[in-house]
Parts: C-alpha cells; structure tokens; sequence
C-alpha cells in the first residue's frame, strides 16, 4: 500500500531525527523529496544529503545529515506542512506570504522547479506552498 503524503512523512521524519539530534534521518526517495532536500541544503537548513541504495528492500534511501550550531543546538527549530492532499495552498507571485518576517522560508513548487519563497518573488513566479521552515 502507498503512502498518501510522502512530503510529509519526510518532514515528520527530519522533525524527529532533529528534535532528538540525531546526525542524519533516512526518508523514501523521490524528486520531490530530492529537490526538497536540495533547497534546505541551500538555504543552510542540512549540511548535506545523499541516494543511497537499499539492497533489501530493492528501493532507495534519501539520507538526509542535519545540521547544528557549534553549541549543539538546532539549525532548524520547525519545519511545517502547508499544502495537503486535501487542501492544496496555491499563491500568486506577488501574494507570497513571509515566514516569521522573513527569518523562515517558504518552499514552493513552480513552473521554475522547487525554489524558495525568496527565489519566487524574485522571478515574480507562484505555485503552490509545500512547507515553512525555520
């Protein structure tokens, strides 16, 4: 059987692994679990990931390396699901709201790929809110 939201199942799965400082947290591969790891480790959220193949079960891993300050603390404090499967969250390229004023980020799918809420005004391109991170 299939899993109904994907994305949120990754982001429950780093929520986790970062609120009990784990180093890394493995989710279902997926471009779009992909892309969305790609922005967070653009926007500095995660210091990195990588595909790694799972012979067992013939199906491959996105692990994801959480990243935390020099003190031990947590680089990421949230992360939380907009979008849904029953309620999708669409915005226009100028209406893209700011995340705690601008401290967060905002990831979008666009007509452009997967990009920050900063990246979208920029282009001046909306789509729909997956998540907010900060």
């Amino acid at each position: 059987m299939g899993m109904s939201d994907p994305i949120a199942d990754m982001l429950t799965r780093i929520r986790n692994a970062n609120h009990r400082k784990f180093k890394s947290t493995d989710v279902l591969f997926s471009k779009m679990n992909l892309n969305i790891a790609k922005v967070l480790k653009r926007a500095g959220y995660i210091s990195g990931f990588e595909v790694k193949k799972d012979a067992t079960k013939r199906m491959a891993i996105l692990r994801i390396y959480l990243k935390f300050s020099d003190k031990k603390e947590r680089v990421i404090t949230d992360l939380q699901r907009v979008s849904k499967p029953g309620r999708r969250f669409y915005v226009n390229g100028k209406k893209i709201p700011k995340v705690l004023n601008g401290y967060g980020i905002a990831i979008l799918t666009t007509s452009k790929g997967v990009i920050t809420d900063v990246e979208a005004r920029q282009m001046n391109v909306g789509g729909e809110i997956l998540c907010n991170v900060w």
